[in-house]
């Protein structure tokens, strides 16, 4: 029989967050793979446990040398706690490639909940929390800071990074360029620490603060972007656009509709301007062929 990974989360601050399974699945475990051995000395401590497996740091640096090793001994049967320094296993820590590796061998993986700074944050932002998306650190070159944060200038839902201290600064800066100075946003630090604080306002704002220099754990929430609604165009470019694509070969009324869709108008909208503009453009062919009537009829009486 295989045994069972289990991903434990861990206090992102205060060490009575600790989860009551945390503290009996330290005691029991097989193998407890974790991210700095150091600090899961101190966790232990802390809760008055002993761990009586065999304990492994696994980190960024032996992440993959050591996942077929734990792997292995999940397929001997061995129950294997993973634990990082702080938070849930997997979310921008290490764990994913084992999470990966036990699924890929049908091994068990199940989890000890525990506090996410991901979640606090969100929850203590003040920022719609209906809808969000997690994007992790930021790249820390800032052309590349850059281009990941316009890939999600027009996302409508709220926006969760984490961010080191040293670089909050150029980070926040980035960011009101990119999402506008007015941008609400929360800058969430230490959380559940002595010091916790969470500092919120307009991009802008917030990014002044931070230059003079901030410490400590770092979470930022932004909020998504406005609805801008349908876009402004007059009907003489909503039938150039329907023009554009019959001439590419599609048919008018899939013309119609694409450029509905694009625009965010309702159909009829669409199809009433080509159908008006069409009225207009056979009245013009009319008048100038009158037009071209009445002087062909005035040359000839000259003549006679």
């Amino acid at each position: 029989m295989t045994g069972t990974l289990v991903l434990a989360g861990t206090p992102i601050g205060d060490i009575s967050d600790a989860p009551p399974r945390l503290a009996e699945e330290l005691a029991g475990a097989d193998v407890v793979a974790a991210e700095d051995t150091r600090r899961l000395r101190r966790l232990t401590q802390a809760l008055g446990v002993t761990p009586k497996g065999r304990v492994v740091s696994y980190f960024e640096g032996n992440e993959a040398a050591r996942t077929p090793e734990l792997v292995e001994e999940l397929a001997g049967g061995a129950r294997v706690l993973l634990v990082t320094d702080a938070g849930m296993p997997s979310v921008s820590d290490p764990g994913y490639r084992l999470v990966a590796a036990a699924v890929e061998q049908d091994i068990r993986v199940t989890a000890v909940p525990g506090p996410s700074a991901v979640l606090t944050a969100l929850a203590l932002s003040g920022l719609p929390v209906d809808r969000f998306c997690f994007e992790g650190f930021l790249p820390r070159k800032a052309g590349e800071r850059l281009g990941r944060l316009r890939e999600v200038a027009d996302e409508r839902r709220t926006l969760v990074y984490f961010e080191a201290p040293h670089r909050l600064d150029d980070t926040l800066a980035a960011m009101t360029e990119v999402f506008g100075a007015g941008r609400r946003a929360a800058v969430c630090r230490e959380l559940t620490k002595t010091y916790e604080e969470v500092r919120r306002g307009p991009l802008a704002e917030l990014a002044a603060w931070a230059a003079e220099g901030v410490r400590g754990e770092i979470t930022v929430v932004v909020e998504g972007a406005p609805d801008k609604g349908p876009e402004e165009i007059d009907d003489a470019e909503l039938v150039r656009r329907v023009r554009v694509r019959e001439e590419a070969g599609e048919r008018r009324k899939e013309a119609i509709a694409a450029v509905a869709a694009e625009a965010g108008l309702p159909k009829r909208q669409v199809f009433d301007a080509v159908v008006a503009a069409k009225n207009a453009g056979r009245a013009e062919s009319a008048g100038r062929a009158e037009s071209a009537g009445r002087a062909e009829s005035a040359g000839s009486t000259g003549g006679r």
